[in-house]
């Protein structure tokens, strides 16, 4: 058949349009997809026993494409709204939100409502946890390059893979720091504008640190009994810290969300890659630790 100019230009043009519309099919993923690469990441048998990973809540079309993921720590209903508005297809939320079973989907509780908001506009929600802490790579590996190591093993080693567990024992690399430059430079890796902070029982804040373990989130059972210069983690009891100092190590506490949430825009990074950019990955804008510090006023 033979077209005419116009009609040339125009068939090419469509032809253009296809091609480009093809393109963008082929990189766009199922949820399936995305769950598989989640779990080639961090594999979900390397959660602890007692935890709540992987796909939490499943739309109705599970085949239909992902094209935009938000990551959160916390699952709060401010996180559900932004998804909403942003036009996610699916939540990854470190923290699973659905932990203790819900013997009821009733507008009476946040979580409650949350899973029923989720559902209703067909969002998927995923949790990695503990796998997040346990592979390499993950969490707990971040936190630890808040001090330039030489080396780093896990505390607590994962039965299926020693490469893998819980926390992270490391040695500096090079000249031990003094604790207040320790301090300093966890502070600036975290991107935080504080920590609290109990020195060892000298109280020389020039001790030099050479040793220091991690666990984020609450880490005292990780951490207890472990010899180190220095513990770095998300909270610690007040009587747990006693314990720590009295044997000789610093205590820095980023509070228990803070030690997790920069890790964030890490993954973002990985799973965009894995996703061969297919996908819009977004770290949550809304999500944040609960507690705020409250500066005394001064007084007229």
């Amino acid at each position: 058949m033979l077209l005419k100019p116009c009609s040339t230009i125009l068939f090419h043009r469509n032809i253009l349009k296809f091609c480009q519309q093809s393109l963008k099919t082929r990189a766009m993923a199922t949820l399936p997809e995305v769950v598989a690469k989640l779990s080639e990441f961090a594999p979900e048998n390397l959660a602890e026993k007692w935890d709540n990973v992987g796909l939490l809540v499943e739309p109705r079309n599970n085949k239909s494409s992902i094209t935009n993921i938000l990551l959160t720590i916390d699952l709060t209903e401010a996180v559900v709204a932004e998804a909403r508005e942003t036009g996610a297809q699916m939540i990854i939320s470190y923290h699973p939100p659905i932990f203790a079973p819900l013997k009821r989907l009733t507008q009476a509780s946040w979580k409650e409502r949350i899973v029923i908001d989720c559902i209703r506009h067909d969002i998927a929600i995923y949790s990695p946890h503990t796998s997040w802490d346990n592979v390499t790579n993950g969490v707990n590996d971040w936190l630890a390059d808040s001090l330039p190591h030489a080396d780093s093993r896990p505390i607590l080693e994962n039965p299926i893979n020693a490469a893998y567990g819980a926390g992270r024992l490391c040695t500096v690399k090079g000249e031990p720091l003094s604790e207040r430059d320790a301090v300093q430079q966890i502070v600036k890796h975290t991107a935080m504008d504080c920590a609290m902070v109990s020195f060892a029982s000298s109280g020389d804040k020039n001790r030099k640190v050479q040793t220091y373990a991690v666990c984020a989130g609450s880490g005292a059972s990780v951490l207890k009994g472990v010899k180190a210069d220095m513990y770095i983690t998300g909270e610690m009891s007040h009587h747990e810290v006693l314990e720590a100092t009295s044997n000789g190590t610093c205590v820095v506490l980023l509070g228990h969300s803070n030690s997790e949430r920069g890790y964030l825009s890490v993954f973002k990074d990985i799973l965009s890659k894995r996703l061969n950019g297919g996908v819009t990955v977004h770290v949550s804008s809304s999500d944040r630790d609960p507690m705020q510090l409250a500066l005394r006023e001064n007084a007229n």
